[in-house]
């Protein structure tokens, strides 16, 4: 079972990322607030849970939470600022967007900027530690998922309905046959 909170008397706000290792596509970004009370046995970090899962978590998440945001961070930027430094700046986007102020962020990994004057943690493996960290993590996986699959039709071949573009032999092979998207990040190695 996750932890509910870090801080139990602050507005919480968990926050994770998707993307960060693809070839192609944006990184997207999440911020989640959860009711205090609010429990769920199912959460996890996405990666542990199905796809099927992940989905029917995806509703529960958006109709329960306080506050909810979803942020995309194009290529272009992730290939002028670098994938870390995008990260950062799409959890600030998603904080900045959440209909609520966060008083404390907790962030998935090790890396964070300090987001205006709220105080932040930052937790290895947080996506498997706090709920809200996990609901973010689902959140933004839900979301780039749904958006690489449509995205797969207008560039057909890539196989993104099935990679979403991670580095696979077969992304790594329709690269090879059929060149870069411009939806391809250039800073990252898309060949062999």
């Amino acid at each position: 079972m996750l932890k509910p909170y870090l801080h139990p008397n602050l507005i919480e706000a968990g926050c994770d990322e998707a993307g960060r290792g693809c070839l192609c596509g944006p990184v997207s970004c999440a911020a989640v607030i959860l009711p205090p009370a609010f429990n769920c046995e199912e959460l996890n970090d996405s990666k542990q849970l199905s796809e099927k899962k992940r989905e029917k978590l995806r509703g529960i998440i958006e109709e329960n939470a306080l506050a909810w945001a979803v942020v995309m961070v194009s290529p272009e930027e992730i290939d002028k600022i670098n994938i870390l430094n995008a990260s950062i700046l799409g959890m600030h986007r998603a904080i900045e967007k959440l209909s609520l102020t966060p008083e404390h962020i907790l962030v998935d990994g090790n890396r964070f900027k300090p987001y205006r004057d709220i105080p932040h943690t930052t937790v290895v493996k947080g996506d498997a530690t706090y709920m809200s960290i996990a609901a973010a993590s689902i959140l933004a996986k839900t979301h780039r998922d749904e958006l690489m699959v449509n995205l797969a039709k207008e560039y057909p071949g890539y196989d993104w309905e099935v990679n979403k573009g991670y580095p696979t032999k077969k992304h790594r092979e329709a690269i090879e046959r059929l060149g870069k998207t411009p939806l391809h990040r250039m800073t990252f190695g898309g060949k062999k």
